[in-house]
């Protein structure tokens, strides 16, 4: 099948999405578990203990603990606003942020930093004062905005819209007294949500009951459980996800020209960025790649930066290692996929 489809389904019981791209599975959301804070999601929190070794300190929410890096000047037990920013690692704290922002499909709303931002991916000047002349009204001295690249070609009526209706979800977070018990104030976004958030739009949608089954996509995720992925041409990848890291070993199986090292590496770059999302693996990840001298390191960087340009979830290069490893470091911002079927 050419062209992309959204299919929203369940499985075991959790809402789900699946967008397939010319009839291959490109991206995938399962609902986490109600025992699991949400990224996004936003509470009245209450100071607990510090971890000054950490450099940080818990905080005390109606879902658990969480943990608040660099929190200088907070008092033991006072009150503050705090957003989730991934999701938390096994028999750990989920991460906070104190800088809360709100997020919708063309607008984030930044409460403490007025003034209205539009994204540098909108390149078309006249584009750019159309958008600052429909927004510019709504703005306030409290709450700034920024427009996302998704703005650029979207219907002026439907930005609008969205712009205010963050706007105004972020003034009543906002509003919220600080005193009182923790309370969850606004939840993080489910499957759903963040399809309707990130997604392009598709050629075609199947909400309907059954979906999966009907497209295929059980079967595509069942493959998922398997850790090989083949490449265009002769070589494949073992993603291996351990506790402490992700490891990604490339190989340039049959091929044995001179350049099977460098033609491999380029390849599985540029398919790094799907396998990594459907599976919803993040946090340190490792390649092992095939071999690659020195001189061809800036072209395999080069690579990196093309492929994770447009990938949603924030992917860094943290460098190579003295074995001539490749590091990694990708946000988490979805549950491992071997966590989200349980």
């Amino acid at each position: 099948m050419k062209g992309t489809l959204a299919v929203f389904d369940t499985i075991n019981g959790k809402g789900a999405a699946a967008f397939i791209r010319d009839g291959q599975l490109d991206d995938l959301l399962i609902d986490a578990p109600d025992d699991r804070i949400r990224p996004g999601a936003i509470f009245r929190a209450k100071a607990g203990r510090p971890m000054k070794g950490q450099g940080g300190m818990m905080l005390e929410t109606p879902q658990g603990r969480v943990f608040l890096r660099h929190a200088k000047s907070i008092a033991q037990g006072q009150s503050l606003l705090v957003q989730a920013t991934t999701y938390a690692e096994p028999a750990k704290a989920a991460p906070v942020t104190d800088r809360v922002v709100f997020k919708s499909r063309y607008a984030l709303a930044t409460p403490g930093k007025p003034g209205l931002n539009i994204s540098r991916e909108i390149k078309d000047e006249e584009r750019r004062v159309v958008l600052r002349d429909l927004i510019d009204p709504m703005m306030d001295e409290t709450i700034g905005l920024v427009i996302r690249s998704a703005a650029a070609d979207a219907d002026g009526a439907a930005v609008f819209s969205d712009a205010e209706t963050v706007l105004t979800l972020a003034r009543k977070v906002m509003a919220e007294p600080l005193t009182g018990a923790p309370d969850l104030l606004l939840d993080g976004p489910d499957s759903a949500g963040i399809a309707w958030r990130e997604w392009p739009k598709p050629d075609m949608t199947d909400d309907e009951g059954g979906g999966f089954d009907r497209h295929g996509v059980t079967e595509m995720i069942a493959s998922l459980a398997r850790p090989r992925v083949d490449l265009p041409g002769a070589g494949f990848i073992f993603v291996e996800p351990t506790h402490a890291l992700i490891a990604v070993d490339v190989n340039t199986g049959g091929d044995t020209s001179a350049a099977a090292g460098l033609k491999t590496n380029l390849a599985a770059m540029r398919v790094l960025p799907r396998i990594l999302r459907v599976r919803g693996l993040g946090g340190q990840i490792v390649l092992d790649l095939a071999p690659c001298p020195k001189k061809d390191r800036a072209r395999v960087e080069q690579a990196f930066r093309t492929a994770f340009r447009r990938d949603p979830i924030e992917t860094s290069l943290a460098g190579w290692t003295p074995l001539g490893h490749l590091e990694l470091n990708r946000k988490r911002e979805r549950l491992r996929l071997s966590e989200a079927l349980l």
